[in-house]
């Protein structure tokens, strides 16, 4: 009898559950639909690129990444946070890149660690490294992306009432003049 009851109270929490994170759990599915497609143009391109057509480990994962950063850029401004507001086109793009070349780095810290250090430069090193890379690299694109780029309409209206310049103060008011009766500007 108990566990019926346990049942119905484990569905309705799990419910519940989803509802408080419904959005996040969309955004996020999104998220990796996109990126699972930069995923591939990165580790296919790179590994083509190195083994096939001999470019260095780092130009090869460059070319792979620039291509694949193009395309998720596209997928999550016009896919997965269409919802968000951006800080506009320019702005946006911009810093897509540019956390898009940090998450470059994580790519270049593994494929560095894995075959420099530890001197593994078989193909398949290459690739698991590569992979790692890409994966950490993802993490920190996801928590930039929507700390940064595409951020909560409510938080983006509150970044412009306050101005960029202005973040974190709250913007003093005008002092009001008080005049005493009887008395005229000249």
């Amino acid at each position: 009898m108990t566990s019926g009851l346990g049942a119905g109270q484990a569905t309705r929490s799990a419910t519940e559950l989803y509802r408080r994170f419904r959005h996040l759990i969309h955004e996020g599915a999104k998220f990796l639909i996109v990126g699972g497609i930069g995923f591939i143009v990165v580790l296919a391109g790179s590994d083509v690129l190195h083994f096939e057509l001999g470019l260095g480990k780092f130009t090869s994962v460059t070319i792979a990444t620039v291509l694949a950063t193009v395309i998720t850029f596209l997928g999550n401004r016009y896919w997965s946070f269409r919802h968000r507001q951006g800080a506009g086109a320019r702005s946006e793009t911009v810093l897509f890149f540019v956390l898009n070349g940090v998450g470059l780095l994580i790519q270049y810290a593994s494929i560095f660690v894995v075959t420099d250090m530890l001197g593994l430069s078989s193909r398949v090193w290459y690739t698991v490294a590569n992979f790692v890379g890409v994966g950490i690299g993802t993490l920190f694109r996801f928590w930039s992306y929507r700390k940064w780029i595409w951020v909560q309409p409510d938080v983006h209206l509150a970044r412009l009432s306050r101005g960029r310049h202005r973040k974190g103060r709250e913007t003093p008011l005008p002092q009001a003049v008080t005049r005493q009766p009887g008395t005229h500007r000249v």
